[in-house]
């Protein structure tokens, strides 16, 4: 059997075909299978779609307070196939480019499902048969799924995962979700801003609770005010079936002691993660050294079967469409012998509710468990002019910076354009530059990225706009 490939990747989500395109642009003969839509979860059942959900419902909710700026809109009305209508042409044209873009870089696109070997080929099965490829190497990036907890009654018809909450065709009355981490608060935001009476159960003492404490408590006082019942601490027992709703009992968690609540819906979604999605990916008697049904690889992404590598939410770790798109090109360096031109140990974090939020690097408190002493940098962004024009909701801009270099460690943001400006602040912490250096660059007035020139202004004797420190 020829050798066909020098790269043969399984999985054509965010880091699949990017590894893919550049391993084209480094001379290897690529090739993709994928069983469903390039662009994988984040652009057809993640990301894109959802980020498009909630543009639709901030707009809509800018619309119904525009009397605030002296604009009247009468009879303003929702038309929710309209959005899902919106929000797939997103998806699909996105898709397209990546489709276009495969093409373009003499990549081969195989539609079917790939399954690696004992013996380290992939056998791939199309609606025309299986077929056996050979390649130099294997890239194996298949991405996740959603997670179902060992919670009785959370496999019953009817109980949604993000997937099953996408087709939804309208806007529930009535919406529990179960899971308080991106997912979770990013649905709550969707939902409440189209009038849905939303529950939200997280099992935590707080929502989003691998990020910043602040950024827990504000968000959790903002979506209250809208009108999301928030429960943390709060254990699902279990879930029943009555007619066409659901009932939840919950055990929610006060001084010490368990109190069992009852609630009632017609929807309820499973926002609980996701795991690695290997299903169908091996054959029988194949042997990769796993993890918690995790991929696990060297340093170099390859796994325990030598040609043959791994990358994104099927290894495990911060399971984001950038990381996995970061590493898929590092990968494919390190195959072709070229220094990483990605450093992936600084990963940005985006949730994109309503102010935005975005974290890099270390927290105050992770520094603090690491020994390392800090200086914290912080404005409050309703005193950001750009912020007072736009009317945004409460929110900050923290840096951590190291007391003994001035280094930048870390920054956490909840304010409007978080997402776009936390770029910035990872580029700082890559290339170890100090407060004093990045204040050396004017900022634009008004603009939201002066909050950004506030905090660092902090760090280093006391910001402009802010009154001195007691």
């Amino acid at each position: 059997m020829e050798e066909r490939y020098d790269l043969l990747v399984i999985g054509a989500g965010p880091g699949g075909y990017v590894a893919a395109i550049k391993a084209a642009k480094l001379g290897m003969k690529t090739a993709v299978i994928e069983n469903r839509e390039v662009g994988g979860t984040c652009l057809n059942r993640g990301c894109v779609p959802a980020k498009a959900m909630l543009h639709a419902a901030k707009l809509y909710q800018e619309v119904l307070s525009g009397e605030r700026f002296g604009i009247i809109s009468k009879e303003v009305s929702c038309d929710y196939g309209k959005v899902m209508s919106y929000k797939n042409e997103t998806s699909e044209s996105l898709r397209l480019g990546v489709e276009q873009l495969l093409k373009g870089n003499k990549i081969d696109r195989i539609h079917g499902t790939g399954t690696l070997t004992k013996d380290g080929t992939v056998r791939v099965k199309t609606e025309e048969g299986e077929e056996l490829l050979q390649a130099k190497h294997i890239l194996l990036a298949t991405g996740s799924k959603p997670a179902i907890l060992p919670i009785e009654g959370i496999r019953l018809p009817g109980v949604m995962t993000s997937d099953e909450l996408f087709q939804l065709d309208h806007v529930p009355e009535s919406l529990i979700i179960i899971g308080g981490g991106v997912i979770g608060v990013e649905f709550a935001t969707v939902f409440a801003s189209f009038g849905s009476k939303v529950t939200l159960l997280e099992a935590e003492e707080r929502l989003l609770p691998g990020l910043d404490k602040e950024i827990s408590q504000n968000l959790k006082l903002i979506l209250k005010k809208r009108g999301v019942d928030i429960h943390t601490k709060a254990f699902v027992r279990k879930i029943e079936k009555e007619g066409k709703d659901f009932i939840c009992t919950y055990g929610e968690m006060a001084k010490d002691k368990e109190k069992i609540e009852v609630i009632k819906t017609p929807y309820l979604l499973s926002a609980t993660g996701r795991i690695p999605n290997t299903d169908g990916l091996f054959e029988e008697g194949t042997s990769l050294e796993m993890n918690r049904g995790r991929i696990v690889v060297k340093e170099n992404f390859e796994t325990s079967m030598p040609g043959v590598f791994a990358i994104g939410d099927v290894i495990g770790g911060i399971q984001l469409a950038h990381a996995a798109s970061s590493q898929g090109i590092c990968a494919v360096e390190l195959m072709n012998g070229v220094e990483p031109s990605i450093d992936l140990s600084v990963i940005p974090s985006c949730v994109y509710t309503d102010p935005e939020i975005a974290c890099v690097g270390i927290t105050e408190e992770e520094a603090k468990g690491k020994g390392i002493e800090t200086i914290t940098g912080k404005t409050l962004t309703h005193a950001n002019c750009k912020s007072f024009i736009t009317k945004e909701e409460r929110g900050f801009v923290k840096v951590v910076t190291d007391k003994e270099t001035g280094a930048l460690l870390g920054a956490q943001m909840m304010c409007a354009r978080a997402t776009d400006m936390i770029g910035e602040m990872g580029t700082a912490i890559t290339n170890k530059l100090t407060a004093e250096q990045l204040l050396k660059a004017m900022r634009a007035h008004p603009t939201y990225n002066e909050s950004v020139g506030e905090a660092l202004e902090d760090c280093i004797g006391g910001a402009i706009h802010a009154l001195p420190r007691r």
